[in-house]
């Protein structure tokens, strides 16, 4: 499997981008607080799309596919958390794209698994 090909990856990649965009203009003393830990998060998701894509078989694929639903779950989190803080004003477009990214991956995940009985 190709992760390049993957619409979870291609939307997550996409993803990153947007989270780096809206961290930019958090506040200097957060940059390597929640700035650094947002950006790695979001990141984390296409990378561990990507590794699992990469392994030999499915059961390892499903394994990074779970971190990668893990990392989604923090990211979701710290943008609550920024949006409380005044941060960032207006997250429900990111949790939206947050659940839908978890939706492709649940989804994923039930594939392989089903492949697999």
């Amino acid at each position: 499997m190709d992760h390049k090909e993957l619409n979870v990856w291609k939307q997550s990649v996409d993803f990153v981008v947007d989270i780096y965009r809206s961290s930019a203009s958090f506040p200097k003393e957060e940059m390597f607080g929640l700035t650094s830990q947002m950006r790695r998060s979001a990141v984390s998701i296409p990378s561990n799309i990507a590794e699992g894509s990469a392994r030999k078989n499915d059961a390892e694929t499903i394994q990074f596919l779970h971190v990668a639903l893990g990392s989604a779950s923090e990211l979701e989190t710290q943008l609550i958390i920024s949006n409380k803080l005044g941060f960032i004003n207006d997250v429900s477009n990111q949790l939206m794209v947050i659940t839908e990214i978890k939706q492709q991956l649940l989804g994923l995940i039930r594939y392989l698994k089903e492949k697999n009985k």
